[in-house]
């Protein structure tokens, strides 16, 4: 019987905190535009500009993404196993079918692109593929799928929009910079804005971030019932990351918060600085929920712990 979208994803903690951080973004870049206007900014500029850069994030970013990442459309000839196992999961999460796509590289690791559940794509590296049992592949795939179900990949690509304008508006502040006393005045006024934006994005996408992980496992564990095998699957793409060569995924941080475990998969010194949540609270989560799905013979939908 196929599960609904509003089972293995939709979580509400998740489309809570999606919709507030778009809104102080929201309210962050408004603010952000007429200080601009008020630095003295060309209007028309920064229209323009915004406007241009925000089409392309939002309807191209994922292609550039997997360009940029060496990764490529598998057929299912090509790759039966992974085709089967998404399959499945589609049809039970009652989702349509994503283009599936594989970047041959040691490192085992997996992400979602896409703007909806009807423009998505779901990547792996063949070392995950090397590395998995079929039981763990289908708990990453359907953790995968979670994320486009729940089309937090969409609002983490908006929202970097924010922080790639302010970081870009910050570069030409002192690429031109220069000029008389009032010229000066207006490019450090830009400047403070632009540092205090992009701040303000980066912790709030971070925030976003570390709890779309945790939806994302709690919608495979629902999905496939086997909270246990995504479990064993991060403990084992964890312990194999180090192993594999430094140049390598780890040449693209900008897709660390894409990625079911950053490529740079020791600890941050802070918390607030990562991507994800700390692999032990995942693990100790998904042991949770497999104790409630062995000792309830029909589980509810599993909550995530606030």
């Amino acid at each position: 019987m196929a599960r609904s979208t509003s089972t293995i994803g939709r979580d509400g903690g998740l489309q809570a905190r999606m919709l507030l951080t778009m809104f102080l973004l929201g309210l962050l870049y408004v603010a952000f535009v007429a200080a601009l206007f008020v630095a003295g900014a060309g209007a028309l500029t920064i229209a323009v500009i915004a406007t241009g850069l925000l089409l392309v994030q939002y309807f191209a970013s994922d292609k550039i993404a997997l360009a940029t990442m060496g990764a490529r459309e598998a057929s299912p000839q090509e790759q039966p196993l992974l085709h089967a196992t998404i399959d499945r999961l589609c049809l039970q999460a009652d989702l349509p079918k994503p283009r599936v796509a594989v970047v041959t590289s040691q490192m085992p690791n997996a992400f979602a692109l896409g703007r909806s559940p009807k423009h998505a794509t779901v990547c792996a590296t063949t070392g995950i593929l090397d590395l998995l049992e079929p039981a763990e592949l289908e708990g990453v795939m359907a953790h995968e799928l979670s994320h486009v179900a729940n089309r937090d990949v969409a609002i983490m690509t908006l929202a970097g929009f924010f922080a790639s304008l302010a970081s870009m508006i910050l570069q030409f502040s002192f690429f031109f910079g220069g000029g008389d006393d009032d010229e000066e005045s207006g490019i450090f006024f830009i400047v403070v804005a632009s540092i205090a934006v992009y701040a303000i994005s980066f912790f709030l996408m971070r925030a976003l971030s570390r709890y779309r992980e945790f939806a994302a496992d709690r919608g495979a564990a629902v999905l496939t019932g086997r909270p246990s095998a995504l479990a064993s699957a991060l403990m084992k793409i964890s312990g194999q990351m180090q192993r594999t060569p430094q140049q390598d995924l780890r040449a693209h941080p900008e897709m660390n918060a894409f990625f079911i475990i950053p490529a740079s998969a020791k600890g941050s010194v802070m918390n607030v600085f990562a991507t994800h949540p700390p692999m032990d609270q995942r693990i100790e989560r998904l042991a949770r929920m497999e104790a409630e799905l062995q000792g309830t013979a029909s589980a509810a939908p599993l909550a995530i712990p606030a």
